[in-house]
């Protein structure tokens, strides 16, 4: 290897690694972009041919906005709903720390009281002001500290959502508006052959696409299953609490337990065992175990891939990437195992014995 060669290439990983250091903070909005432009390109494809490659990426970014947008103000509005009952319980004292107190001392057998509980796990308001003097000083301006670092906290959390949701937006944008041209600079850039990258890309587009279907089908199916638990046990708010339910159940294993957990616990407390004890059964047997069985199986048959190695990229996933772990991770797995395969195929054959 030439020296200018191997100068060439420590620079490379220089300069690549500075990158990774620049990329990492918005790892998350990254990963997202490429996740939506891979489901959007299909219809980019079909967009472009009419109002040109920039223009149809624009549209679907648009669109793809609203049909999030409005969505969720549905959801705002059901929760905004939920919100006044949950109030006009309480003004009627149906949830009154006092009913709430008897209530748990009636189930558990331990006095309860909800007052000094919430004393020990908050600041004492007398104490902003407690003691004389230098101590009442003290505190006080120890609180307002306290409270100025929570704002300038929020503050910089917002700022970097922003930064994160532009960063998001262009990225797609031009991955979708210049992704052929992407693809076509990797292919000539690349030191493997044609057929390798094709196979790759091949097994990526697999991959990705059982990851998604997996992982979403799952979902609709243990919200749509908890949804029809809640209607037959008579458990009001079925509706919205299906729509809950299939966006936490993107999480593996434990996000559809979120809902009917709490939901089981919440019928002991009012006085209707029988009904609290069929729903966590319920949602053990049938809902966490849908889950267990369904998404193992539909990942691991579309992508190819080892129900155990799926699961392992499932939660490998979580553990690196975060919330967008759920759909690289088995994806990463997925190209090792391709990789090693492609690599093996480089071996010289074996001789024959003598």
């Amino acid at each position: 290897m030439s020296i200018e060669r191997s100068l060439l290439l420590a620079a490379i990983a220089l300069f690549g690694a500075v990158a990774v250091l620049m990329v990492l903070p918005y790892e998350q909005y990254l990963l997202l972009a490429i996740l939506l432009a891979y489901l959007l390109y299909p219809l980019q494809c079909r967009l472009r041919e009419y109002v040109g490659s920039r223009g149809s990426a624009g549209l679907l970014i648009v669109g793809s906005f609203l049909a999030v947008i409005v969505p969720l103000g549905v959801l705002v509005g059901v929760g905004v709903r939920q919100a006044s009952t949950i109030l006009v319980a309480i003004e009627r004292g149906e949830f009154s720390v006092g009913a709430i107190e008897s209530r748990l001392s009636e189930q558990t057998g331990i006095p309860m009281n909800i007052d000094r509980i919430l004393t020990e796990w908050n600041l004492d308001p007398s104490a902003l002001l407690g003691g004389s003097g230098g101590d009442g000083a003290t505190a006080l301006l120890g609180n307002v500290s306290q409270v100025l670092g929570n704002v300038v906290s929020v503050i910089g959390s917002l700022s970097n959502i922003a930064i994160g949701i532009t960063v998001l937006l262009f990225v797609l944008y031009y991955l979708l508006a210049d992704g052929p041209a992407l693809a076509a600079w990797l292919r000539a850039v690349s030191p493997v052959r044609e057929t390798t990258i094709d196979r790759l890309y091949e097994r990526s587009d697999r991959l990705m696409w059982a990851v998604v279907f997996g992982n979403i089908l799952v979902a609709v199916v243990q919200g749509v299953l908890l949804g029809i638990g809640f209607a037959v046990l008579g458990v009001p708010n079925a509706i919205f609490w299906t729509i809950t339910t299939t966006v936490l159940a993107l999480l593996p294993i434990i996000g559809a337990s979120v809902v009917w957990l709490p939901a089981a616990g919440y019928l002991v407390l009012v006085d209707r065992p029988v009904i609290a004890v069929a729903l966590f059964v319920y949602g053990a047997l049938v809902v966490s175990l849908s889950d267990n069985y369904l998404r193992p199986m539909i990942g691991g048959r579309e992508a190819r891939l080892n129900p155990g190695l799926f699961v392992v990229g499932l939660f490998g996933g979580l553990a690196v990437f975060g919330f967008m772990g759920l759909f690289f991770g088995p994806v990463v797995l997925g190209l090792l195992k391709v990789l090693v395969e492609v690599f093996a195929e480089y071996r010289p054959p074996a001789r024959s014995a003598m």
